[in-house]
C-alpha cells in the first residue's frame, strides 16, 4: 500500500553518474518515473509522465533548467521543481525561484538536504540550501522582490536561440531544433545582438554565460 503512495519523481541531469547517485539516494522513498538528459527532454517527459516532483540541474544542453521550468509553467505543468545544482550563486537562486521552483539545493549537499527539500516542495513550502541561507538572499526571494531583474528582458524564444548559439549550433541546426527556418534563427540572433549592443558572436556567448543562459562548461 505504501509503495503506491510514494511521490513520483522525474530526474533531469545530463551527467549519468549524477543520475545514478540520485537513484540510490531517492529510490527508497520515491518512485522514479523517468530521466531526462537535457531541458527539452525534461519538458517532454514532465508533460507526458505528470510527476509530482522534477529534480533538475540548471546547466543542461539544448535548454537550461530555468528556461525549461518557465516553459513548463507556461504550459500548465503542476509538478514541483527542485533544482539540484553546483551554482552557489544568488543570481541563479533568485532566477530559479522566480521561474517557479520550490527548492534550490547544492549538489555537494544532496545527501544531506535533497530528501528534505523534496518533502518541503510537496508540502507547499520552499527550501534553500543551508550554505546559501542569509538575510540578504532571503530578502531577494521574497514575493515581489525587484532585485536582480535584468535591464533588458529577452523573450523565451530569444533565450532558446542564444543558448543554442552559445553551444555552437549553426542557424540550420537551431532551426531544426526549434522548428523554425534558419533565416528566422538568424533574425533572432541579430535582433538580440542589436538590442544588447553586441558586435560579435563571441560577445553574445559571453553574455549567455554571464546571465546563466548557458554554463561555461557547455560552450
Amino acid at each position: 500500500m505504501k509503495m503506491n503512495k510514494r511521490p513520483r519523481v522525474l530526474l533531469a541531469d545530463d551527467h549519468m553518474i549524477v543520475v545514478e547517485g540520485l537513484r540510490s539516494l531517492l529510490m527508497e522513498d520515491f518512485e522514479l518515473v523517468g530521466v531526462a538528459s537535457n531541458g527539452r527532454e525534461m519538458i517532454d517527459q514532465c508533460l507526458a509522465l505528470s510527476p509530482d516532483v522534477v529534480v533538475a540541474d540548471i546547466s543542461m544542453p539544448l535548454l537550461n533548467g530555468i528556461d525549461a521550468v518557465q516553459q513548463l509553467r507556461n504550459q500548465g505543468a503542476k509538478a514541483k521543481i527542485v533544482f539540484l545544482t553546483m551554482h552557489a550563486d544568488a543570481n541563479y537562486a533568485t532566477r530559479a525561484f522566480e521561474a517557479g521552483a520550490s527548492a534550490y539545493v547544492l549538489k555537494h549537499a544532496a545527501s544531506d538536504e535533497l530528501v528534505a527539500a523534496i518533502g518541503a516542495a510537496l508540502n507547499g513550502a520552499t527550501y534553500l540550501s543551508n550554505s546559501l541561507r542569509n538575510a540578504s538572499l532571503e530578502e531577494r526571494l521574497l514575493p515581489g522582490s525587484t532585485h536582480l531583474k535584468e535591464v533588458i528582458e529577452l523573450t523565451p524564444r530569444q533565450r532558446e536561440v542564444v543558448q543554442l548559439i552559445a553551444e555552437g549550433k549553426s542557424a540550420k541546426e537551431i532551426g531544426a531544433i526549434l522548428n523554425i527556418s534558419s533565416r528566422t534563427a538568424e533574425t533572432h540572433k541579430y535582433r538580440v545582438m542589436d538590442d544588447l549592443g553586441l558586435k560579435t558572436t563571441a560577445e553574445l556567448v559571453q553574455y549567455a554565460i554571464r546571465h546563466g543562459i548557458v554554463n561555461a562548461g557547455l560552450t
